[in-house]
């Protein structure tokens, strides 16, 4: 039977009233299908220069993690350790971040934009050949420039209004970031609040909540230390009180990460910025923030890793507590993931069962390093799109080519039971 003939009877079979797939609507070669009401799409940004990810909630809300953008001026952005920039260096990560939204997003606006800490990798850095506003005296750089060509409407981080936790924070990316954040609220109406652990209404459904009423969550899980106990809006303190510490004993910028975790029926996916979980030598217990974070998470489906899966992340506790199906490697360094984080990820002592794990742009340096394990990759470069069916019953992985704006797929796989 000829195509023609099969789409015409296909068309007819959905006249009908019988439900047919079109057979090149979800196939390498093919532009991903756009997002449609009632699905979660969670789109893993491969920029190279650190991370971004940005979800379409079932409602159409629009939520951006993150907009990093390392310095592409420095020795070590440019030697062999890290990515290239993707899909190319004419624009800054962005730029390129803002029209990817563009490009998903059925109005492009980001309705939540949030931090998960202050630095370069996730928010962006001012440099020597970084544009300034249009508009505001500040510099564009991460989600300062988003917010140039695509309209943020919240920002949620770690330290606003002050940002003196653990100490103040005073260097140019963030007195850059505050400039931002100061003309914006003044004349483009930017609401910025905190994020404040426990909570689960800073970050809701804005356009049909009520049709997705007890499906849909986004829990703040913990921030500066403060961690929710998995009992209503309970939290804790995980930190000693800073007045029993040295300065130089503070928290680390890592360990403040925030953590969150979003939920859509029977599946869940846990973000938690560079939150570390491996001791280092001598350091005392409370800088293990993965442990008492994954007892409050729970089990999910799917797991972007902790600080890109650098070495002192994803300890035996947090893999063992989230047993995640699908989990995502954020890498922009040669050290990302470190050998003993693959290790971990796939051993069936801390938990057993498949797992699939996608790379955002592994480097030469990492497969000639560790070698046999990195061949275990479901992908090894693009952006990673997780899409939640409707209802959040399963999910598919696609897989898109970075190498330009075409959202071109190179694979797919599942579609996985949610849990």
């Amino acid at each position: 039977m000829k195509y023609t003939a099969i789409v015409k009877m296909g068309l007819a079979l959905l006249w009908l009233g019988f439900n047919v797939p079109v057979a090149c609507a979800q196939a390498p070669g093919q532009p991903l299908p756009a997002w449609q009401e009632g699905e979660l799409d969670i789109h893993h940004i491969s920029t190279g220069m650190g991370n971004a990810t940005f979800m379409i909630l079932p409602d159409g809300t629009t939520f951006l993690v993150d907009a990093g953008a390392l310095d592409p001026t420095e020795a070590r952005t440019q030697s062999p350790r890290n990515t290239k920039a993707m899909p190319g260096k004419e624009r800054q990560p962005g730029e390129w971040i803002a029209r990817y939204v563009r490009k998903v997003a059925k109005t492009p606006v980001v309705d939540y934009a949030l931090i998960t800490h202050f630095h370069d990798d996730h928010m962006g850095t001012p440099t020597s050949i970084s544009k300034r506003s249009e508009q505001g005296k500040y510099a564009l750089a991460g989600i300062t420039e988003v917010a140039e060509f695509v309209p943020v409407k919240k920002i949620i981080d770690r330290g606003w209004p002050a940002y003196a936790y653990p100490r103040p924070v005073n260097d140019s990316m963030m007195l850059n970031y505050r400039r931002f954040l100061d003309w914006q609220v003044k004349n483009n109406a930017l609401r910025v609040e905190t994020s404040v652990p426990g909570r689960n209404d800073q970050i809701v459904l804005l356009y049909d909540p009520q049709k997705y009423k007890d499906l849909f969550e986004v829990r703040n899980i913990s921030a500066n230390g403060e961690i929710w106990t998995g009992v209503g809006n309970l939290t804790r303190k995980h930190f000693p009180d800073l007045k029993d510490l040295k300065p130089e004993q503070y928290p680390s910028e890592n360990m403040c990460s925030i953590a969150t975790r979003i939920s859509y029926g029977k599946f869940d996916y846990f973000t938690g910025g560079d939150t570390p979980g491996v001791l280092q030598p001598g350091v005392p217990a409370w800088h293990d923030v993965e442990t008492p974070v994954a007892k409050a998470v729970g089990p999910v489906d799917v797991h972007i890793l902790d600080h890109h899966g650098n070495r002192d992340s994803q300890n035996d506790f947090l893999l063992g507590a989230l047993r995640p199906r699908v989990l995502v490697i954020p890498v922009w360094s040669s050290d990302h993931p470190g050998h003993d984080v693959l290790d971990r990820i796939y051993s069936q002592r801390i938990y057993q069962g498949e797992r699939d794990v996608f790379a955002t742009g592994m480097l030469e340096a990492n497969k000639l390093v560790i070698g046999e394990m990195l061949n275990r990759l479901k992908s090894d470069s693009g952006h990673v799109v997780i899409r939640v069916a409707n209802g959040g019953d399963s999910y598919k992985v696609f897989v898109l080519d970075d190498r330009d704006e075409q959202l071109t797929i190179k694979a797919i796989h599942g579609p996985y039971a949610s849990r």
